[in-house]
């Protein structure tokens, strides 16, 4: 008998629609993976808040408090995994609020089983990869004076938009779509008042300058 693989770490699944839950199950156990599905949010929150695992998949639409709220109250953008949210063709407006309140990205129903798996590998170790290098980032610590804050994942995206990157290009490096890439480069410009990407650039030199005087 053939020795089982060891996980390649826990997903947690948030549906409350038990056939989604069980597809999830079997394309990502096929993936490597040791998968944990809660029909709602309250029971993700008392695992999440005591154990960390490799990514979470975390459905807009769920019984009580909505995937919004959740992902609110898991400060997704601190939150030492990335999280996904699920969504409809009608939810999208959602999920991109929920990318301002820190989820990596979203993943909009009906999915393929094998694309999920692919994205998501490519997520958990961009996710990795981004810890190691936050710790020697410029753009991290830098400050914008009278604008308002960029959040963590704004950051990454500059940082890779100033080192020349396309958003195909970011969007590989940081494991997220290139349209969620677009979202954030334009928050970005909104934030630091740039017109255009030459302006911003500029204007990124400009601090890391004043910075270094």
């Amino acid at each position: 008998m053939a020795e089982k693989a060891p996980s390649r770490g826990e997903i947690f699944v948030v549906d409350d629609d038990p056939a989604v839950r069980d597809t999830l199950s079997m394309v990502l156990t096929a993936g490597g993976y040791q998968v944990i599905c809660f029909a709602d949010g309250a029971a993700l929150l008392a695992v999440a808040r005591t154990r960390t695992p490799a990514c979470i998949l975390l459905d807009v639409h769920i019984p009580g408090k909505s995937g919004l709220d959740i992902l609110k109250e898991l400060h997704g953008e601190d939150y030492p995994a990335p999280i996904f949210m699920i969504s409809g063709q009608g939810d999208i407006a959602m999920a991109v609020s929920a990318i301002k309140s820190g989820a990596l990205d979203f993943i909009e129903k009906p999915f393929r089983g094998s694309e999920i798996v692919a994205r998501l590998d490519e997520a958990i170790e961009a996710y990795a990869r981004r810890q190691a290098q936050n710790a020697q980032s410029r753009i991290a610590t830098l400050h914008f004076p009278g604008r308002e804050p960029l959040t963590r994942r704004e950051r990454e995206v500059l940082e890779q938009f100033t080192a020349g990157a396309s958003n195909k290009e970011a969007g590989r490096h940081l494991g997220i779509s290139p349209r969620t890439i677009e979202d954030h480069r334009a928050n970005i410009m909104k934030k630091l008042g740039a017109r255009n990407a030459a302006d911003l650039v500029r204007i990124v030199m400009t601090t890391q300058r004043q910075g270094q005087v």
